[in-house]
């Protein structure tokens, strides 16, 4: 997105992504680091949640089996997997949603937390310092499809 006033340059990257005066090298890189490991948690998070709609769709799928058991005329072992399987939890005391709402309260949100926290104390809140030097040491200047901004 172009800004409309006289300081827009795309050869220089937004202000948002500029080091800001006094931060090192090592911060960048640290504050790289711990924001590739968040992105690692947030992906880890997203497969709890594939966890949890796999699991309850198979769950729901059980109401199919069971009524075709029934009409074959297998009522025991409709009454088995219903009785066994439907609704069980997951891991003791858990459902799937459970699981991910343990997960988020006791490890994703502290994590994302401290991230941001860190961030605004050492980088003025600045994101993904490190990949904005990264790409102004990758892209060609004055190349149209490798614009700073």
């Amino acid at each position: 997105m172009h800004v409309t006033d006289d300081t827009y340059d795309p050869e220089t990257p937004d202000k948002h992504h500029q080091r800001p005066d006094g931060v090192s090298d090592t911060t960048v890189e640290a504050l790289g680091a711990l924001s590739k490991a968040l992105e690692t948690t947030e992906r880890a998070r997203g497969m709890l949640y594939a966890f949890h709609q796999l699991t309850g769709g198979a769950d729901l799928e059980l109401d199919e089996a069971v009524r075709l058991l029934r009409e074959a005329g297998h009522a025991e072992q409709a009454d088995l997997v219903e009785r066994e399987i439907l609704g069980r939890n997951v891991i003791p005391d858990h459902w799937t949603f459970q699981i991910i709402e343990a997960y988020n309260q006791t490890y994703y949100r502290p994590f994302q937390q401290i991230e941001e926290r860190l961030r605004n104390e050492l980088a003025d809140g600045r994101e993904h310092l490190y990949e904005a030097e990264m790409k102004e040491t990758r892209r060609t200047k004055h190349h149209p499809d490798h614009t700073a901004r």
